[in-house]
């Protein structure tokens, strides 16, 4: 094999794992945000479920893209562990696909392909269209390195190592292991298997020699969703262990089933003047026959993950962190339904924020209506938490915006991140009303009856409004009812400002409050006026999310 071999093998490795991006991004930028809603619709049934997951890969023509996106989707939520195992299920079986078109030889029209999928992102301006110019250029392109690699390859079949090399992987061990590790280096069971194919096309190894290889390329494909699932939720990580014990399952059985019956010689039989169909059809009944082998015992695989990774008490429960978003390690870290993952992600810890927020705001009207420092510290922490959140959040936004595509899931991402910054600002009013507890405390003042009954108004309408805001995401419809009911409440707190106001004057025409009673008063009726502010600001972005979405 010469050096300039071995660089068309790594060329055609490069196209094909490039043509499946392009794959995987067409896709993510089709359907965005709408990958929620398709899938918690699907999802509820175990057949339609492996139905989405091996369509979903079929598409993409890689079953560890569609594993690392279940893995995003439990992590933040979307998904429960039960859907999971039936998308996993499907997702197996949908990666034989790119076996069997390249035994069909359909690279022929690889060419054909890539540029029809060129010439629709080039000469078509609708957007949409470019989209699925990406997914049908990005399987030309995948094909192209297909055969880039397979003609690479003819060259060692003149290598007595290389061929002595395959025999020895009839060795179920060694064939498993080689094919395992391997898969897990370039991290794509579509790619090894599409090698192997091309070794066997080239005459290097048979299909006696080659099924061991292919059970283990289906167990080392678990380590793309094994390295998503670092840093993500105990769930999430119950994913990776379903996929494992998935395919792990499958190996056990068909390698008992290849030593001990003809079922080899039979998928031979089949279509023996060619071997790499031998290996599609044999990687194609692997996935099928586990898939309904195990189908009847999904709730069982689920049941056994959490066995394997049961619940433990929560080391960050007293330490800042987010539940529902993985932050991204890089400006470049897509994935399939990246949209719909962190759409949820950011609703669900912005629900943690308003919730945060709202305590402070409770405490804190408190406080000052009790007139002592003791709700001080804890408003404080909480305080630096909603800070924290703001600052992550915010990050990972910005890290999202850059890969997102879809312009309407792009405005609905936007709009949840001013979202984010005004709640921020209501946890800041919040602590200024709290810190105004010291001066209270300090100096002895008291306030009379009457303004105690006006701090819990203005107490009650803050929080009414904020439990207001949790409730908008889960009213899929009439956004202008929503938006409207949030300005009513805002212009209550308007009203009773002005209102306040007025009578804090009366009270001190008549001497009947301090001075510094008054300031402290005057300063927390402005503090009252912009959380109502900010809680406009956020009912209206969260109705033009909705819109976007």
């Amino acid at each position: 094999m010469k050096i300039t071999d071995f660089f068309s093998l790594l060329g055609g490795l490069a196209l094909f794992l490039y043509g499946m991006q392009m794959m995987s991004n067409g896709l993510e930028a089709a359907a965005g945000n709408k990958m929620k809603q398709i899938l918690e619709k699907l999802t509820a049934n175990r057949f339609l479920g492996v139905l989405v997951g091996a369509g979903i890969t079929a598409v993409i023509q890689s079953s560890s893209a569609t594993t690392v996106m279940v893995v995003g989707f439990v992590n933040s939520g979307m998904m429960t562990l039960k859907q999971a195992v039936w998308i996993i299920m499907g997702a197996n079986i949908g990666t034989t696909i790119t076996g069997q078109l390249i035994a069909l030889d359909v690279g022929q029209l690889a060419p054909l392909f890539a540029f029809c999928g060129v010439a629709l992102i080039v000469f078509v301006k609708k957007q949409k269209v470019h989209h699925y110019g990406l997914i049908v250029a990005g399987l030309g392109i995948l094909f192209i390195g297909m055969e880039m690699m397979s003609g690479a390859m003819m060259p060692l079949r003149e290598s007595e190592a290389f061929v002595s090399l395959m025999t020895k992987f009839s060795n179920p061990v060694l064939g498993i292991l080689a094919g395992a590790v391997f898969t897990a280096v370039i991290q794509s069971s579509s790619a090894s298997v599409g090698i192997l194919q091309a070794l066997a096309g080239s005459g290097l190894i048979g299909l006696s020699n080659a099924v061991y290889v292919l059970f283990g390329q289906n167990i080392g494909t678990c380590i793309t969703a094994i390295l998503a699932a670092i840093g993500t939720s105990r769930n999430a990580k119950r994913t990776t262990v379903i996929h494992l014990m998935f395919n792990l399952i499958g190996t056990t059985i068909f390698t008992i089933a290849c030593i001990t019956t003809p079922l080899t010689s039979l998928v031979e039989s089949l279509t023996p003047d060619n071997v790499a169909s031998q290996i599609a059809n044999m990687h194609t009944l692997f996935n099928i026959v586990t898939t309904l082998l195990l189908l009847p015992f999904g709730n069982y695989l689920a049941k056994a993950a959490v066995r394997i990774l049961p619940e433990k008490q929560d080391e960050q429960a007293d330490v800042m962190h987010m539940e529902f978003i993985r932050p991204m390690e890089t400006k470049r870290d897509t994935q399939i339904g990246l949209s719909a993952i962190a759409v949820t992600g950011i609703k669900k810890e912005l629900h943690r924020m308003i919730d945060m927020a709202k305590e402070n705001v409770e405490a804190s009207f408190q406080a000052v209506k009790v007139g002592t420092t003791e709700n001080l510290e804890t408003v404080q922490e909480r305080e630096e938490y909603i800070d924290y959140l703001n600052k992550e959040i915010s990050k990972y936004i910005s890290k999202v915006l850059v890969n997102e595509s879809n312009p309407r899931d792009s405005q609905y991402i936007s709009a949840l991140f001013k979202v984010c910054g005004n709640v921020e600002r209501i946890g800041d009013h919040a602590m200024n009303i709290c810190g105004y507890t010291k001066l209270i405390e300090k100096q002895g003042i008291s306030f009379s009856q009457e303004v105690r009954v006006e701090i819990d108004a203005m107490k009650e309408v803050c929080i009414k409004a904020l439990e207001f805001l949790n409730e908008i995401h889960h009213n899929q419809q009439d956004n202008n009812q929503d938006v409207k009911a949030i300005e009513k409440l805002e212009q209550q707190i308007d009203d009773m400002t002005d209102d306040y106001r007025q009578k804090q004057l009366v009270r001190m025409q008549k001497g009947t409050c301090s001075e510094e009673g008054c300031i402290i008063y005057s300063e927390m009726l402005t503090d009252f006026e912009r959380i109502g502010d900010h809680i406009l600001n956020i009912g209206q972005e969260m109705g033009l999310g909705k819109v976007g979405a």
